[in-house]
Formats: structure tokens, sequence, C-alpha cells
């Protein structure tokens, strides 16, 4: 355990909960005298912390994308994939506690198994060290990915609103700036995509290539 708190970067008070956390119902199951609990009410309460931080950074991260696209996003982040990477990337299949029957089958590489100890592991930091130790795990190997990849996402939003004007002949568009604020180290620009020269999204960014990217985001959303 001790290797898994290395690789995570914070060290339990209570070793208990990170047992717990660990601890499949396969497990738990085989070992019912066994002084501690399986990992399921602590995913439970892992998913709403990872939602709600989550929720918050891309609140505040991209103040001009509408809901639909927001929550398409979160649950991008969330999802099982996402986590099992996470997991792969800490070593947490090599830790866990599973049932003789799961540990046979490949229980140790399973995406979902994988996935809700992540969450678990979520929930026994927050309740060990408090909100902002959550905060911490989340940001460094959740959403410090999202932000090294993002040029990528938008990158594809931006093809992506091409090749859906492209579907009409004789539809073109154009980026235009159309502001820009700020001193010159904390610069925001201001963007316009426009459809056929109609105005068709407008969005922000710290820089112009950020304010496209954000504003072809938003153009999607209205087109679709």
């Amino acid at each position: 355990m001790e290797s898994l708190e290395s690789r995570i970067g914070y060290s339990f008070k209570n070793k208990g909960l990170l047992r717990d956390a660990l601890t499949h119902s396969s497990y738990y199951n085989e070992n019912r005298s066994a002084s501690h609990e399986s990992n399921e009410r602590l995913e439970f309460l892992g998913d709403a912390v990872l939602g709600l931080i989550v929720g918050e950074y891309l609140f505040r991260r991209f103040p001009q994308l509408p809901e639909g696209r927001l929550t398409r996003l979160r649950a991008e982040l969330v999802c099982e994939k996402s986590l099992d990477g996470v997991a792969k990337l800490i070593g947490m299949g090599e830790h866990l506690l599973l049932g003789r029957g799961e540990a046979s089958s490949g229980g140790r590489t399973r995406p979902s198994i994988n996935a809700d100890a992540v969450e678990a592991l979520i929930a026994a930091m927050y309740l060990d060290g408090g909100f902002e130790e959550a905060v911490k795990f989340i940001r460094r190997f959740i959403l410090c990915p999202f932000e090294a990849g993002e040029g990528v996402r938008d990158r594809d939003a931006k093809s992506e609103l091409q090749e859906l004007v492209q579907k009409k002949s004789g539809q073109f568009l154009e980026y235009i700036l159309v502001g820009e604020s700020g001193p010159d180290h904390m610069k925001e620009f201001t963007v316009e995509v426009r459809l056929n020269g109609e105005a068709l999204a407008r969005a922000a960014g710290h820089s112009k290539k950020d304010a496209e990217q954000h504003a072809a985001l938003s153009a999607l959303e209205k087109l679709r």
C-alpha cells in the first residue's frame, strides 16, 4: 500500500479507509470476518465527489458552453475508460483485494473493477484528508491530462464544424477577432465565427487559437 500511496502522492492517516477502497465485493464475500468493508459504499460517495469537482472545473473553464456540451464533457472525463486509465497509471490493479475466482479470471485488469476502485479511492481520500486532497488527485490524474490534450479535442471540433457546413454547397466559415482585453501577460481574446458572413457564435480565450476553438464548440451546439 505504501507503493500506491507514493504513486498518488498522498499518505493516509486512516489506513483502513485505503484498505476498504481496495477491497472488491468478491474478496469481502469470501472473508466476512475481516474487519473492513467492500469498496461499494465508497464508490458511491466517490462518484458524487468526482462529479462535483469535474463539474465545477468545466463550469468555470468553459463559461461559453451550454449545459448539453458541459454534460457530455463531464461524462467523458468520468467515464469507465477514463478512470480505468487512471487506475493503470497508478498501478491500482496490483493492490486490489479480490476473491479467488475474480482474481483468477483477470479481475485486476477489468476496466469496470478498476474504475470503481478509483472512485472508491477518491472517496477515501476525501474522508481521510478533506475536499482539497480529493481535488488534488482529480486535478493531477484527470484534469491536467485533459488540459494537455485539449487542443486535439478542439481541433476536432473545428474540423467537425467545417465538415458540417460543407454538407451544403456554397457555405463558408470564417473566424473574426472582435475584441481584446487585459494586460499583456493575461490577454483575453474574443473571436466570432461567421457562416456566410453571418455571426454564428462568439467565445473568448487566452489566445486567438483558444478563442476560435471555443467558438467552434459553441457553433456546433447551435447547428445540431
